[in-house]
């Protein structure tokens, strides 16, 4: 099978029913940036961090892969393809990581300058991208609207990367700058 098909040289591309769409679309700018996202998180994956944080980015790795699956289909013609499904589970899972991680980490009293360590600023960028991916899915949301549990879960991811970049800090001995905004005169 070749790579590449020529049939996107128009600015087009098919969805997973067939249906042609310009590239600009806003169901390919959401399921794009989630692939951006996925893309961040192997980054984060392949640094030398704990064996659990490394499983659990794979797990999201492979949700994000069933997010863009959903995203790639119209939502009247979903239940003739058999797409995997984003369940409440799914966001159980994070929202458990998070609490395990906030559990080692001191309380949040100030907004945090994103940085410190390469790996922590990856977190950083990663949960950025996230919250893009998560406006554009809204923006989709009320054009066509999609599961609940596809916000909640694109919601809660960002949650994660916050909280992962705070507890790699932790664990790498990086300093987390507080922002602590000048007082005004």
């Amino acid at each position: 099978m070749k790579i590449y098909t020529k049939t996107g040289d128009k600015g087009t591309t098919a969805l997973f029913t067939g249906k042609r769409v310009p590239k600009h679309h806003i169901r390919i700018e959401s399921y794009g940036t989630l692939d951006e996202l996925n893309s961040w998180l192997g980054l984060i994956r392949d640094q030398e961090i704990n064996d659990r944080y490394q499983n659990v980015l794979t797990q999201i790795q492979d949700k994000l892969f069933t997010l863009g699956a959903i995203l790639a289909t119209e939502p009247t013609k979903d239940n003739r393809l058999k797409i995997p499904r984003i369940s409440e589970m799914d966001s159980n899972l994070l929202e458990q990581e998070i609490d395990t991680m906030n559990d080692e980490l001191p309380p949040m009293t100030h907004f945090i300058l994103p940085g410190g360590h390469t790996t922590v600023s990856y977190c950083h960028v990663a949960r950025t991208i996230c919250r893009r991916a998560e406006r554009m899915i809204a923006l989709l949301h009320d054009e066509a609207p999609l599961p609940d549990t596809v916000l909640a879960y694109i919601n809660r991811l960002s949650d994660y990367l916050f909280v992962l970049a705070r507890k790699l800090s932790k664990d790498l001995n990086a300093k987390e700058v507080k922002w602590i905004p000048e007082k005004l005169d």
